[in-house]
């Protein structure tokens, strides 16, 4: 092989990147993602329909859809499995296992959105999507990218809980350490000069020191 014939990898969204727009035929008729401007939207592909770890993850996303809602945040679902088999999967959980999907699941038989977000399985399949979450926010930046094992399912308590944590960066320009969840102490962010290193040793730094300071989060009225 030529230098010349070397056909480079694609270019994958990450995590300050505008979230790559697209039309798409769905369980709940065409979906666009501009048509979700000032939401939140959970992103998120499945390797096949039929197959237990997605079910147990549709069935966790759905009974969870309210939580979403309550942050702003839509659920979006993809994989290369038609539209007819994604029907015929949604109803037999709705049937087998009294579960509604209450969101949209794309048909991406193209492949083309898979492809544009790296959701294609690298391996023997290359018609497969992987298990993988991207979290964007309502300006449509890609703000959290999330890749777990074909044979592990995803916490949704974990998605929710990292949503928390970027709405709550964001409305207060505040950080979030390890572990947290709301109503816990968040963290400064971290001083850029020696002026902000000078004025954070001024404070109360009992317990942590210049460059870690906790404090609690004084809500805004």
């Amino acid at each position: 092989m030529t230098e010349s014939s070397v056909i480079a990898p694609p270019v994958l969204p990450k995590i300050g990147d505008p979230a790559p727009l697209f039309t798409a035929k769905s369980t709940m008729g065409e979906v666009r993602l501009s048509d979700y401007r000032g939401k939140w939207i959970v992103f998120f592909s499945h390797p096949a329909d039929f197959t237990p770890v997605c079910t147990t993850e549709f069935i966790s996303f759905s009974r969870s859809y309210e939580e979403f809602k309550r942050r702003n945040t839509e659920l979006i679902g993809l994989s290369v499995d038609s539209l007819p088999a994604h029907l015929a999967w949604l109803n037999n959980i709705r049937e087998k296992m009294g579960v509604e999907v209450p969101f949209p699941l794309i048909a991406d038989l193209t492949t083309a959105i898979a492809t544009q977000y790296g959701m294609i399985h690298p391996g023997a399949d290359e018609t497969a999507t992987v298990r993988c979450v991207f979290v964007i926010d309502p300006k449509q930046t890609i703000r959290a990218v999330v890749y777990y094992p074909l044979n592990v399912g995803r916490n949704i308590a974990e998605i929710l809980r990292l949503l928390d944590a970027l709405q709550t960066a964001d409305g207060n320009a505040v950080a979030l350490p390890a572990d947290w969840r709301p109503g816990e102490k968040v963290v400064e962010p971290a001083p850029q000069n020696m002026n902000d290193v000078k004025q954070r040793l001024q404070g109360d730094l009992r317990g942590t020191d210049w460059y870690l300071k906790r404090k609690k989060l004084e809500l805004k009225r």
